[in-house]
């Protein structure tokens, strides 16, 4: 709001607070540069639709989170939907949409998904369409009509047919419908647009395909047992609600990314190990280059471009909606300014590295284009200042003109105020004439004590409008010649930068598919650069792969997160493959690190699957296409599951579906019920193995079980080794060198680790003596003196109870007496 006012004898000011002269019009403080950057967004959801016919699946989903929808090409799949099952597991959606006319099997497979009330975070909503809106000609049409951003608009309706088929699969039937059902679903449901006009479509920022094919199997057990991840609440008591942070994980250890687009693709990559050498070895390469103590001063460098790589698909749903933040402008400039800088950084790497030259060229000068675009024509400073988008000078010669005017207005509305002064009552003392937007002009006056009832306010020649403050604003005839004359400045000069916004965001979604392969490559690198960072500091190496070899070899290997917690750590050994050893049993005394070693094998193998180096000096690894564990049980109540149950459901699991190329890890299964019968069920299920010849899975069993070894449960011969950890015996002390050795245990020593834990020495002795008896056959007797201790107490509480009782009451039954109290207590006196 901009004021003048006049008072006779002194010099015009504004009035009142908060006045501001005409060329600053009461900004509302806006925030700093940088600090709106990373914007809260809502919770992404995830809308999936899924067609199975003929024993093949099409699916398709759309990401809030970057406003895009994502596709597999048909892929086969069995009837019992395995492939389908880890989709859905993987991206978690909040709706799965389909065909009302169904398959069997799919119609089974969804109502068992309905029904588990147990999974996290909560059930996905079943929606079902008419079979009609998945039609094959319809579907298509839906694709080639939609409103993407990503096409330029000056493409002819024939060559956005051609755009689109060089993205989307038009061979691929299933998909094809299922990407029409989901369009159908999103104009449906509006979603994210719900508030929205309805002319208004849901964003839709691009298509990218995906692919499950060469993936590893690996189950939600194997992921927690291994602390791959591993969510713990937040510290911060503003974030105790909602907040969740990594613990202590392997995800945790390696995640050094610098952008948030960054650590979502490592995450990815931890949820989808895979067989594919190519892609393995070209992420090894790139860690490799930057392990070079040449390099670490570009790969610091290079971090420090990817910490400006910001949330791009987010302003581009802004832009797409017209809900364009002042901050937007500012981080989409960083983020285009720092890709740039990637570039030019990358074309002074090798090219014979696949992504240096993916970001070298693909990184192209649209986002020059865009960088000079933003930067020529935004007013940071004052957008910031006024928290709107304003432009620079000479962008539009109207604007300049009119903002000249709107700082020019403060002496020329002082002038008109004096002249208003000298036509008003003499009892008015001062004046001031101010421009209020969306008003426009006005006399403001000072309410003078007379003025008491409304008809008071009247004042000849002029037009009351309001009373604010003690001050009354009427029109008057010069006033109304100002809004004739200037109008409304300051909303025009809004709508025209507004204008020049809406064509600004035109020309950077025209180019839009440029901003998210900047987002892929740049993530990718971001990933790559935190896996190098751990390797140099944790002393990893670069695994090697080999298609022949059924199982890992792995010399002097270390647990990652174990040897950061230990003062000092044992490395061990691994060599599993071939015909040998596929079965190795490993025996020991609790605490001996049995359960260390066989998660180390898992998570060395783990890590090579999803391309970073591993702690170990060597690493081969061969064709593994599942990890399968049964170590640790996860009991819930939710579950309804004993714990030997869920045990069992985790074993079913490794011998239902583990092949010759599988790593199946089992430690201390049986434990949960009868010694005999775990003892049973820990040789068939291994025998059964066994019997499998060739395609018996690599397998590694820590067990506490030494009557599988002394009763020759298992049959002798190569493809059975036995292993144990080394300890020694200094008196009575045991010492754990958490060596593997081959051999068996002679014994468990749970006596040295009861000891460890604090129980009693009277406890201990007792259990040995009790444990050599079962040993040699004898009988157990209870301790005389413990015996005897408990007849005094037991005869002490008879007579207290008979000293209580009042002989003199007539109505007390010495019978009911001695058959309640005194015989009962009988037996444990005598």
């Amino acid at each position: 709001m901009a004021s003048s006012g006049a008072t006779p004898g002194r010099t015009p000011q504004a009035l009142g607070p908060g006045a501001a002269s005409a060329g600053f019009l009461c900004p509302t403080p806006g925030p700093g540069p940088g600090e709106d950057e990373d914007d809260e967004e809502e919770p992404a959801e995830i809308h999936v639709c899924v067609l199975w016919n003929s024993g093949y699946l099409g699916i398709a989903y759309y990401d809030t989170s970057d406003s895009s929808i994502h596709f597999m090409p048909d892929a086969p799949d069995q009837e019992s939907l395995k492939l389908l099952q880890r989709v859905l597991d993987e991206i978690n959606p909040r709706s799965i949409v389909t065909s009302a006319k169904q398959d069997e099997n799919m119609t089974r497979f969804l109502g068992k998904l309905a029904s588990q009330e147990d999974r996290e975070p909560k059930r996905p909503e079943i929606v079902f369409l008419p079979s009609v809106d998945f039609g094959l000609e319809i579907s298509k049409q839906r694709l080639l009509s939609g409103n993407y951003s990503f096409i330029p608009d000056s493409l002819t309706a024939t060559e956005k047919i051609l755009f689109l088929s060089s993205i989307i699969p038009f061979d691929c039937l299933l998909t094809v419908r299922a990407l029409g059902g989901l369009l159908k679903f999103l104009g449906r449901r509006r979603v994210g647009i719900e508030l929205e006009d309805y002319n208004v479509s849901v964003p839709i920022l691009g298509f990218k395909k995906f692919v499950l094919t060469h993936l590893v199997s690996m189950d939600q057990d194997t992921y927690n047992v291994l602390q791959i991840f591993k969510s713990e609440s937040h510290p911060s008591v503003y974030k105790v609600a909602t907040g969740l942070k990594e613990g202590l994980s392997l995800f945790g250890i390696l995640n050094r990314c610098r952008c948030k687009w960054g650590e979502k693709l490592l995450r990815l990559w931890f949820t989808r190990p895979t067989q594919d050498l190519r892609e393995l070895n070209s992420r090894l390469d790139v860690i490799q280059f930057f392990l070079l103590p040449q390099n670490l001063d570009m790969a610091q460098m290079l971090h420090r471009l990817l910490s400006h790589i910001k949330n791009v698909p987010l302003i581009m749903k802004r832009m797409k909606l017209s809900h364009t933040k002042v901050s937007d402008w500012q981080v989409l400039y960083k983020t285009v300014y720092s890709a740039l800088g990637l570039r030019d950084a990358c074309r002074s790497l090798p090219q014979s590295i696949q992504l240096f030259k993916d970001i070298a060229q693909e990184f192209s000068d649209d986002l020059l284009h865009i960088a000079s675009l933003i930067g020529k024509v935004v007013d940071f400073e004052g957008s910031l200042a006024e928290n709107r988008f304003t432009v620079l000078p000479n962008i539009d010669p109207e604007i300049d003109e009119k903002k000249r005017r709107l700082m020019g207005l403060p002496s020329f509305l002082t002038e008109v105020a004096r002249k208003e002064l000298e036509t008003l009552d003499s009892r008015i003392p001062s004046c001031s004439v101010i421009y209020i937007p969306l008003i426009g002009f006005l006399l403001s006056i000072p309410r003078l004590p007379s003025m008491v009832e409304a008809s008071d306010f009247e004042i000849e020649g002029l037009d009351f409008m309001f009373l604010s403050e003690e001050k009354l604003h009427y029109r008057s005839a010069r006033t109304k010649e100002l809004d004739a004359f200037l109008g409304d400045l300051h909303c025009e000069i809004r709508d025209q930068e507004t204008l020049l916004m809406y064509q600004l965001q035109c020309q950077v979604l025209a180019r839009a598919a440029v901003l998210t392969r900047v987002l892929d490559l740049a993530s990718r690198l971001d990933v790559l650069l935190a896996l190098a960072s751990a390797a140099r500091d944790y002393g990893y190496s670069r695994p090697r792969y080999s298609p022949l070899l059924l199982g890992v070899r792995i010399q002097n290997g270390r647990h990652p997160l174990m040897e950061l917690c230990a003062r000092t750590f044992v490395p061990n050994s691994t060599e599993c493959g071939g015909d040998k050893g596929r079965v190795k049993v490993i025996t020991g005394p609790n605490s001996s690190g049995k359960s260390i070693y066989l998660k180390q094998v898992g998570l060395i193998t783990f890590m090579a699957l999803v391309g970073s180096f591993v702690p170990a000096e060597e690493a081969e690894i061969g064709a593994v296409d599942a990890i399968f564990t049964r170590i640790h049980s996860c009991e819930s109540i939710s579950l309804g599951l004993s714990t030997f149950m869920i045990d069992l459901n985790q074993v079913a699991k490794a011998v239902n579906n583990a092949t010759e190329r599988s790593l199946v890890l089992i430690d201390e299964f049986g434990k949960g019920t009868n010694t005999v019968d775990g003892l049973a069920l820990l040789a068939a299920v291994l025998r059964h193995w066994l019997a499998l010849g060739a395609t018996c899975p690599q397998i590694f069993v820590a067990t506490n079980f030494l009557s599988l070894v002394q009763l020759q449960l298992l049959p002798q011969g190569p493809p059975v080794q036995y292993l144990s950890m080394e300890t020694c015996e200094d008196g009575n002390e045991l010492v754990f060198f958490y060596q593997v050795c081959e051999g068996v245990a002679n014994a468990s020593h749970a006596s040295h680790t009861a000891a460890q834990a604090g129980l009693p020495e009277k406890l201990i002795a007792r259990g040995k003596e009790v444990s050599g008896l079962i040993h040699s056959g004898k009988p157990i007797k209870p301790v005389k003196e413990l015996l005897k201790d408990n007849q005094m107490e037991n005869c002490q509480k008879l007579v207290e109870k008979f000293l209580k009782l009042d002989l003199e009451d007539p109505s007390l039954d010495l019978d009911i007496f001695m058959h309640q109290e005194v015989l009962p207590a009988a037996a444990s006196i005598l």
